[in-house]
């Protein structure tokens, strides 16, 4: 019993990353209707900014800790100019567009990283080795305590931002009607910019929770992370902050179990079978509702 607690602990500490990231497909794709498989890649700018500022700070004897508000300021800004240069102009195209444009963009990112830092393995610091406490058999370290503790954070404030404040409001009326809101003195361009900086943002506070967590990364991270992440937001309910949530810790959950209890080998198996079977059942995911469009 106290292996399947530890075993569950590990899943939510990985659940926790990916409902960190799949938060941010999740306000995108909110807003805009616009899947972003950039997404992932923004991760894995985070991840090497992470590893590069903590080496900086430490030389120049700073807390690493400040290397999470360098790594969401920098993805943060990626974000932005992201949306500014690639998806503001193709607006007012054809969805498919946009979306063959994100992964263009993810190609860019993977390549151009793996030409100046090659794409052998990156070895996170020791200083990220924050010790263990045991709670009667069970080891737990303080890593994954931090994890799931900064995703409850994460997803309070982001869950008080939209509901309480002005541009949280405005990003739902965007979400809702874009031309409507526009009429009713909404500035639909800068809420969009907002949601796109608050999302790169959250990926780069998912990717210094990756760093802590992992021991190495390298410029692929993105592929098979933001893959994980889109999953667990689709079969949440793509779109719901809970929702992304809920997908997340789903599926961490099921790939440690399924690692500890079957074979590693059938992790990404029974990840995507999960997929299908969700699309096929439930389309708009697990706290999605059904809706009508007319056509």
């Amino acid at each position: 019993m106290s292996q399947f607690f530890q075993y569950l602990l590990n899943g939510l500490s990985t659940g926790s990353i990916y409902a960190l990231v799949a938060l941010g497909y999740t306000m995108v794709y909110g807003i805009i209707k616009l899947i972003n498989f950039a997404h992932g890649d923004i991760i894995m700018v985070g991840a090497f900014v992470a590893l590069g500022s903590t080496s900086i700070l430490v030389k120049l004897g700073l807390p690493p800790v400040l290397c999470v508000i360098i790594t969401m300021v920098a993805t943060g800004a990626l974000g932005f100019l992201t949306e500014k240069l690639a998806y503001k102009p193709l607006r007012k195209a054809k969805r498919i567009t946009a979306l063959i444009t994100a992964i263009a963009i993810s190609f860019l990112l993977e390549n151009l990283f793996a030409i100046r830092f090659s794409s052998r393995d990156k070895t996170s610091p020791t200083i990220f080795e924050l010790g263990s406490f045991k709670i009667g058999n069970i080891d737990i370290q303080w890593k994954l305590v931090i994890i799931i503790s900064i995703l409850v954070i994460s997803t309070s404030a982001l869950t008080l931002f939209v509901n309480r404040t002005r541009m949280g409001k405005a990003m739902k009326a965007v979400s809702e009607n874009p031309d409507a809101a526009s009429l009713m003195g909404i500035n639909v361009d800068t809420t969009i910019s907002t949601t796109f900086i608050i999302g790169a943002a959250l990926a780069g506070l998912a990717s210094v929770m990756y760093v802590i967590y992992y021991s190495s990364f390298n410029n692929m991270l993105g592929s098979s992370l933001g893959i994980k992440a889109f999953v667990a937001a689709v079969l949440g309910g793509i779109g719901l902050i809970p929702g992304a949530v809920l997908g997340g810790l789903t599926i961490g959950v099921i790939e440690n179990m399924v690692a500890a209890y079957i074979d590693p080998k059938w992790i990404d198996i029974i990840t995507f079978s999960i997929l299908i079977f969700i699309l096929l059942v439930k389309p708009s995911g697990i706290l999605g509702k059904n809706t009508k469009e007319k056509v």
